[in-house]
């Protein structure tokens, strides 16, 4: 039995190896933890640049797209993920007291966690998909969940969804570990493209950008 290597079977195969790969690169780039900024923004670039007509090379452009988002990636995720980080801590504190204050504050304290959340996850994309400064990133970043609270609220269910799961069933942590997180940022990519070509018809919301030079 032959395999035509440009048939569907072959080409699939060879698209769920590279996620693979794509994967375990992310993860490893992740491990000294200050660098899952711009390990999350590369992801996001080449998945995104993947879900536009599967334009780009999934590894190799993810090794490019960590050098060049090393300083954007790093600030963004410095800027929005402590103090999203600082919330979760504060709300989970709260939480653990018995009054009814201490319930809404931690509440409330969550509810902004998950607000930081989806504004660095958009910082993150828009680091590796836009040439902006990091201050119009970070603005853009914030301003993304207020005009499109539709997508937004799928954007943070997919990590959000995919950490109860793990905690729920610990069995699925080796989906995560092989092709988890590439294969749910592709899922996010297309979220993604859907607001970022939105807000470019839109922009009266946002501050001007312009595409990637890598692109």
């Amino acid at each position: 039995m032959r395999i035509d290597p440009e048939g569907r079977t072959a080409q699939g195969i060879t698209t769920f190896v590279l996620f693979v790969v794509l994967n375990v690169l992310y993860l490893l780039a992740c491990l000294p933890v200050v660098t899952i900024g711009v390990a999350t923004s590369a992801l996001l670039e080449v998945t995104l640049r993947y879900a536009d007509d599967e334009r780009g090379h999934l590894v190799r452009g993810f090794v490019v797209a960590l050098g060049r988002n090393a300083w954007r990636g790093t600030a963004a995720f410095v800027a929005l993920g402590l103090p999203a980080a600082m919330l979760v801590y504060s709300g989970v504190f709260w939480l653990s007291l018995t009054s009814v204050l201490s319930a809404v504050a931690g509440a409330l304290a969550l509810l902004g966690a998950c607000y930081l959340l989806a504004a660095l996850l958009y910082a993150l994309a828009l680091v590796g998909w836009f040439d902006a400064p990091l201050r119009r990133t970070v603005r853009n970043a914030l301003l993304l969940p207020l005009v499109e609270p539709a997508r937004t609220l799928l954007l943070v269910l997919i990590p959000v969804g995919s950490a109860c799961l793990a905690l729920v069933a610990p069995q699925t942590l080796f989906l995560g570990a092989t092709i988890g997180f590439s294969f749910g940022a592709y899922v996010c990519a297309f979220l993604l493209h859907g607001v970022f070509r939105r807000r470019q018809a839109h922009p009266s919301e946002l501050e001007p950008v312009s595409p990637h030079s890598g692109q």
